[in-house]
Parts: structure tokens; C-alpha cells; sequence
């Protein structure tokens, strides 16, 4: 079944706001419209950070090597998601878990980076967003919270916390052991301890801490949300007797490693929690954002309710219309890029420009590796891309599935040929075939992708080289990334790129 589900179980599903390419139903409203199926967000969108501000919500994500990093999103039912802007547009290297905060009317975001801690800030979510803070500590994971007092802290994934200065912007004083977490079976198969993604929410006399235990990744089981209590944000914690809060129980499932869980309190006051978690049988896709509620028990812990699975449908938070026009498809109009665009290793916005319906991007490097391709995140499990190109000078231009710098594959055009690049094995396959101008066209079937050009758009040939990238992910390679779609320009001169299509293979 393909990944991208429909916010209703209707006959026609619609996709969160972040996949909002689907029409408003046609047919009258029937129960199920009541229903959400996850993921909220399909494909690599990994450590949700959650922040509710009055009937608002606001959710960011671990970026990593992507620039501009951190977009933010906002949604007001918990179910659909529109982008709002990046907060991140200087490289400070790799962007892991981040922590979404408003303090005094200022907003916050905190997160780990090339071995450090940083922040941002702005005094409306929409930004401008400032150039990144260091704070000089190398911790990662970092979660703000504050005492009755309202001063500051950040705890960290070694359970302990450190004070911040009142305007966010450094630490103050050392660390302090808080939380050594909850003891995990050892006949249980987990990837290692790893005490990860600690938030802080308050409900009546209680802090709630939820972290993360397990490995983010390894075996399917490994993974798991953890949650413990105190009267104090400084602790004694006793952790739930419901722990794990969620876990992948078994292989079988259809979510594999389900951790890196936020607690929000949602419409008519209800709670839920968001969560990542790999989807059996596609790693490649990432670590994709899932909800579920939860309940309150009367002695005051919280527990997701027996009735719930996690693939199954689940009473919407609220009902609300799915308004959102954002799609991944892209005509190059305006002056800016669309929010899903995002270099790999760099934001030099030398390198590019939009003018005419078209984006022309200068050429760099010697190959796919090292060229900074121009990427975005897709979130079917089928899907065609495809996308016109004009070549300038001795640029090649490309259209390729990007792991990283190391593990990539595509097709890719210079001035008269027709390349392949199978796993970084880069070779003309069509020779002499164009004259500065072509299509090119992926078409990814469940892992298995075949590749296309044309010369007019209309009539397609297909190149004899396919390629299975069912391997591109973090289990086999590390780096905790996804196969992203990407846009090339290497070498000497310039590829412009128009007309930009992406369409789910249902």
C-alpha cells in the first residue's frame, strides 16, 4: 500500500497539509472524514519538536546536512501541516534533534551541531530568524524548560541539566545530573541504551519528562518512548509503571523503531503525543512524524489507550478542512525557492537564481559528490519526478536519488549525452543524443527505479540502465538521512531547470 495516506478513509484520502497536491473531497462528508490515518508527515521527518501556542501549533525537525535547515510548520488540528518558513540559513554543520520554544514573547529554537549547541531566535515565528548562537556545549538534544521561578535550563541526552542566562543565549553554570532513565530487559533486542530527546510538560503538581531509550534505529524493537515524573523539573523522577509509553513490539508491524516521543496537549484538551518511526520495508523513506493520544490515568500517569494501533485509523484531534496548496511540484515562479528545496552541505544563494519561470543553478565540483545538489524530501513509496533542463557551458546537469556525498545514483546530461550514474559509477549511456537541452524523468517503483529522457517532453526513452535503492539508508550506510530527489549542477557553466513534476504512483 503506498505510504502517502489519506487524512480521511474515504475513497479519495487526503494528504497533510505538507502533501496538500489532493482536491477537497467531491463527495459529502461520511464518518470516516472523522479519521486520520499516520504518517502526519510522510518521508524523512525525524525528532518532531512540538510547541502549542494558544489554538496554534508548531512543529520543526532535525535537518541535518540540509540548508536552509529547521522549517518550521504550523497546523491548527494536529492532522495537516503547512510550512512556514526555515529558521536556519547559515551552515554550522549537521542539524540534529531541535527544541521549538516561545519565552516571553520571543521564540527559541535550540539544537545541537558539529559537536556543539546552538540557537536561534525571532520575535515572530514567522521571522526573520537570527544567525545562529553558539553555546559551547557538546551535548546533544537539548530541552528548554523553566522553574516556578521562570529561569531557564536545558536538559541534555545525559539526563542532566544546565542553566541558561535569561535571554537564552548561553550557559551559565555546570551540569547536573537529574534522570538516569528507565532499566530496559536485556533479553530485549535494541540497538545500545542511548538516552536521547529529553521534554519537559507540565499537567496539575507534575513535570512530565519523556525521553527517548533504545537506539534510534538497529532492530525494529529497538526504539521506545520513556516517561517519568516529579514534582520538580529538577527531579527526584520516578519513572511510569505504563514505560515504555510506546514501543515496536515486534518485526512484524508496519512502524519499526517508534521513539523520540513530544507530549502536547491538543484541541478540546486532549493529549497526544508525537513520535518518529521507520516504515517496514521502506528505511530509505526516513524516520516519518506519527501521532496518537493519549490517556489520563486517575493516579495521574499517562498511557496511549488500549483501542489504538499505530497503522490503524484514529479520531482526529479536530475536524478542520484540508486548505493548504502547497505541493512538491514546482513551476519556479517568484524570486525564491519553495519551501521543500534544500542544498545538501551548503546555502550559497550566489550559486542561484529564479527568474522567468525557470531556476538556474552554476555549476560546482566534479561530480554528483560534490556538487551540493539542490534536494527535497518525497513521500510515496512510487512516485515519478521529472523536469526540463538547459545546459551552459561545460555544466552536466542531473536528476538523481541522493543518500549523501557517498551513495547517490541518476540520470544526468551534458551538452550532447546522456549519462547514468549507478552508485557513483558515472557513464555516457546515450551518446550524441541532445543538443544542449532535454527532460529527464525517474520513475521509482517500490525501490526499483527506471530512468527516462526526451527531447520534447511528450515522448520518453527509456535508458537501458535501472537501478535498486532499496539499501540507500541509515541501517546500511549511517548518517541518519533518506533518499532524497535532487536536482544537479556540476562543473563549469550553468543548468537551468523548468517545469518541475512530481506525481505519487498510487
Amino acid at each position: 500500500m503506498n505510504n502517502i495516506k489519506s487524512i480521511t478513509l474515504t475513497a479519495v484520502f487526503f494528504l497533510s497539509a505538507f502533501l496538500a497536491q489532493a482536491q477537497k473531497p467531491t463527495q459529502s462528508k461520511t464518518k470516516s472524514d472523522a479519521y486520520f490515518v499516520n504518517p502526519i508527515f510522510a518521508g524523512d521527518y525525524p525528532d518532531p519538536a512540538i510547541m502549542r501556542e494558544g489554538d496554534d501549533y508548531y512543529i520543526v525537525h532535525s535537518s541535518f546536512e540540509y540548508y536552509p535547515g529547521l522549517l518550521i510548520w504550523h497546523s491548527k488540528d494536529l492532522v495537516n501541516w503547512a510550512p512556514v518558513t526555515h529558521a536556519l540559513n547559515k551552515y554550522v554543520g549537521s542539524v540534529w534533534a531541535p527544541n521549538l520554544v516561545k519565552y516571553k514573547n520571543k521564540y527559541y529554537i535550540y539544537f545541537p551541531a558539529s559537536n556543539s549547541n546552538f540557537v536561534v531566535t525571532a520575535d515572530s515565528i514567522n521571522g526573520p530568524w537570527s544567525e545562529p548562537v553558539e553555546l559551547k556545549v557538546n551535548f546533544i538534544d537539548p530541552g528548554h524548560f523553566t522553574d516556578k521561578a521562570g529561569k531557564r535550563y536545558l536538559y541534555f541526552n545525559n539526563g542532566g541539566y544546565l542553566p541558561l542566562s535569561d535571554d537564552g543565549l548561553s550557559i551559565t553554570g555546570e551540569l547536573k545530573p537529574a534522570y538516569s532513565g528507565w532499566k530496559i530487559p536485556r533479553e530485549w533486542s535494541i540497538e545500545c541504551f542511548c538516552l536521547e530527546g529529553p521534554t519537559i510538560a507540565k499537567r496539575g503538581d507534575y513535570y512530565y519528562l519523556t525521553v527517548a531509550q533504545g537506539g534510534t534505529a538497529g532492530p525494529a524493537t529497538s526504539h521506545m518512548v520513556i516517561s517519568a515524573r516529579s514534582k520538580t523539573p529538577f527531579g527526584p523522577w520516578e519513572n511510569s509503571p505504563y514505560d515504555p509509553i510506546i514501543r515496536t513490539k515486534d518485526n512484524s508491524e508496519k512502524w519499526w523503531s517508534k521513539g523520540h516521543g513530544s507530549l502536547v496537549e491538543g484541541p478540546n484538551g486532549k493529549w497526544w503525543m508525537v513520535f518518529h518511526a521507520y516504515e517496514k520495508g521502506y528505511y530509505g523513506m526516513g524516520r516519518q512524524t506519527l501521532l496518537e493520544p493519549v490517556e489520563w490515568t486517575k493516579d495521574g500517569w499517562f498511557k496511549v489507550p488500549g483501542t489504538i494501533k499505530t497503522d490503524a485509523p484514529i479520531l482526529k484531534p479536530k475536524q478542520s478542512e484540508l486548505t493548504s496548496s502547497f505541493t512538491l511540484s514546482d513551476d519556479f515562479s517568484g524570486h525564491s525557492l519553495k519551501p521543500q528545496w534544500q542544498f545538501f552541505g551548503e546555502y550559497d544563494t550566489t550559486r542561484f537564481h529564479l527568474n522567468d519561470n525557470s531556476l538556474t543553478i552554476k555549476g560546482k565540483g566534479k561530480s554528483v559528490a560534490d556538487c551540493a545538489p539542490l534536494t527535497f524530501i518525497p513521500s510515496n513509496h512510487s512516485y515519478t519526478a521529472q523536469v526540463e533542463l538547459f545546459i551552459e557551458g561545460n555544466a552536466t546537469g542531473g536528476l538523481t536519488l541522493f543518500y549523501d556525498n557517498r551513495y547517490y545514483s541518476g540520470i544526468l546530461a551534458d551538452k550532447q549525452n546522456i549519462l547514468a550514474n549507478l552508485r557513483g559509477w558515472q557513464f555516457p549511456t546515450e551518446k550524441n543524443a541532445i543538443n544542449k537541452h532535454v527532460f529527464l524523468k525517474i520513475r521509482n517503483i517500490k525501490s526499483t527505479v527506471d530512468m527516462y529522457y526526451s527531447i520534447d517532453g511528450r515522448n520518453w526513452i527509456k535508458i537501458e540502465n535501472s537501478v535498486e535503492v532499496s539499501g540507500y539508508n541509515h541501517n546500511v550506510l549511517g548518517g541518519f538521512l533518506s533518499l532524497r530527489i535532487g536536482l544537479c549542477a556540476v562543473g563549469e557553466g550553468t543548468v537551468k531547470f523548468k517545469n518541475f513534476i512530481y506525481q505519487p504512483i498510487n
